[in-house]
């Protein structure tokens, strides 16, 4: 192996090792050079300049390489040595540059295109035509969720639809004729290959019974009315049984958002009532929700077996069926035939109809309120209106039984 000479690896130690760029290759002066501007004056070192140019191309390396041993060989392996690999240019981009290959290339997409439209024809005809796809009749239709429409009730929005390729039912359509039907909130129709449907019912549930004229009919959370399912004890469903107040003040003729407001109103006034975990919502057979402002219902009296109107408000209606308790058999005392009690005020109860004397109502009556007139009293025959105070003590109460009697 042939030495470096002394002053040339000195020179290579002093100078500009790596260019000022990041480069990987060793930059070194050539040997005239280094002996040129080499030199050592006395003991004081001195760093030779180089003048020449820092070059990154690799031909100058590997030429610097060979002249210098294997050694340097190694470090810098010549290009026919380089591990092979892959290169892809797209300098001349994808589109060819001559005009045939051009048109060989606009030839071959067109027959691509070709095959994938012909190979779509073909998958879609044999879809369609097939019989392995043809719904073969009405048990191949499936349905789950259903408790109060029957089965039959169901398929005869599918009637068209047995023999019939599966692909060509309109899904969406389907779905939009099961939810027109009334007792249906929400349905799903999906396709089970080969030549299957199945069906999805989510049945709306009812809070309460409404009369319209002489019609009662069913209304859910959202003010949705819908008629009561006709018993058919054919179809193997058990005979419903509902046990809801009968709601009044809505109709089919209301926007369906004023129906919906009135059935949460009625809503809350049952579960007010049932907060303190008594049942009392039990008791009542009947709400009147003609006036939001006014909630009346009709209350049991368990004592005499008899219903009383009970006006509640709007507010306060767990606390105001306290006092109607409290003071109800001293109401029915002073009125012997009482049918209606106004529990709307803070301070005083509006008793209908009363027999009691003038001179012991004004007596223990303080302001009169304006009553507004009650549902269901006969507007021919009018009332006469017995205001108390919710405690009457003292000579007014024992006025008012001496009247009573």
């Amino acid at each position: 192996m042939e030495a470096i000479p002394r002053d040339l690896a000195q020179a290579v130690r002093s100078g500009n090792l790596f260019s000022s760029r990041g480069s990987s290759v060793l930059d070194a002066p050539e040997l005239d050079r280094a002996q040129k501007n080499g030199g050592v004056q006395g003991l004081k070192r001195r760093a030779p300049v180089t003048e020449m140019p820092l070059r990154r191309d690799r031909s100058y390396v590997e030429s610097f390489a060979s002249g210098y041993g294997e050694e340097m060989a190694e470090v810098f392996p010549p290009a026919s040595k380089r591990r092979p690999g892959l290169r892809l240019s797209l300098k001349g981009g994808l589109i060819p540059r001559t005009v045939w290959g051009r048109v060989a290339a606009g030839g071959a997409l067109m027959l691509i295109l070709g095959a994938i439209g012909g190979g779509t024809m073909w998958a879609r005809s044999f879809l369609l035509s097939d019989e392995h796809f043809v719904i073969p009749s009405s048990a191949a239709i499936q349905i789950a969720g259903n408790s109060h429409l029957t089965n039959a009730q169901l398929l005869s929005v599918f009637g068209g639809d047995v023999d019939r390729n599966i692909f060509r039912v309109p899904l969406d359509q389907r779905r939009a004729e099961l939810e027109s039907l009334p007792w249906v909130a929400h349905a799903t129709v999906m396709r089970l290959l080969p030549n299957r449907i199945r069906v999805g019912i989510v049945e709306r549930t009812p809070v309460a019974f409404v009369r319209n004229g002489t019609k009662i009919g069913l209304v859910d959370r959202n003010g949705v009315l819908f008629d009561v399912p006709d018993p058919q004890p054919e179809s193997g469903l058990a005979p419903p049984h509902y046990s809801f107040p009968v709601l009044t003040g809505i109709s089919p003729d209301d926007p369906l958002s004023t129906r919906s407001a009135r059935v949460r109103l009625y809503l809350e006034f049952m579960e007010s009532l049932d907060t303190g975990g008594e049942g009392i919502s039990k008791q009542v057979s009947e709400v009147d929700l003609s006036y939001p402002d006014d909630v009346k219902a009709i209350v049991a009296d368990s004592s005499s077996h008899t219903n009383l109107l009970v006006h509640f408000g709007s507010n306060k209606y767990l606390e105001r069926y306290h006092q109607y308790q409290q003071h109800l058999a001293e109401w029915k005392t002073q009125c012997p035939r009482l049918a209606s009690v106004d529990m709307r005020y803070e301070q005083q109860v509006v008793l209908e109809p009363c027999t009691a004397a003038p001179e012991a109502a004004t007596a223990t009556v303080e302001t009169p309120a304006v009553i507004p007139a009650l549902h269901g009293i006969n507007k021919s025959k009018p009332l006469p209106r017995h205001k108390l105070p919710l405690k009457a003590t003292g000579k007014a109460k024992r006025a008012a039984h001496g009247a009573a009697r």
